[in-house]
């Protein structure tokens, strides 16, 4: 008894096989993309502050010393949850006050340490790079960072 693959058996497994995958990759992707839009991300908070603070982000480049939910560079902390490391979460206009202070203190001239640049922001803009880690800090994350520290 020869049991042998045929060329339109092995044609139909691979049409069968490419269009089952096919479908799982598409049921995946909207699954992820329904995570995404509905539980994952703060849509309502997008506030134009935010999004003026993003762009601050962005104009200065702070993903290249810093990362933010786990993407850019690791010269610089986590500020994913700096809004909730600075008690954003107990106190936020305490830790408005805080960060404020921080970004005007920098470089603090420390010898030895990693020293963050004077940017010179102006109230305006201080308050939207704060708005847009606060906003940063109430996405889902699912526990990322997995430590306060980042």
């Amino acid at each position: 008894m020869s049991e042998r693959l045929t060329k339109s058996a092995a044609r139909n497994i691979f049409y069968g096989g490419t269009i089952f995958f096919l479908v799982v990759f598409l049921g995946l992707t909207l699954q992820s993309h329904h995570y995404i839009v509905n539980d994952s991300t703060d849509e309502a908070g997008l506030t134009p502050s935010v999004i003026a603070g993003k762009k601050i982000w962005e104009r200065e480049s702070c993903i290249n010393c810093h990362t933010i939910l786990g993407e850019g560079a690791y010269f610089a902390p986590e500020l994913g949850n700096v809004w909730v490391r600075y008690g954003g979460k107990d106190d936020p206009e305490g830790a408005r006050d805080i960060l404020k202070a921080w970004f005007n203190a920098q470089p603090t001239g420390i010898e030895g340490r990693r020293q963050m640049p004077q940017f010179h922001f102006s109230d305006q803009e201080l308050d939207e790079i704060i708005d847009f880690l606060k906003w940063t800090s109430e996405i889902n994350t699912q526990n990322w960072p997995p430590t306060d520290a980042g």
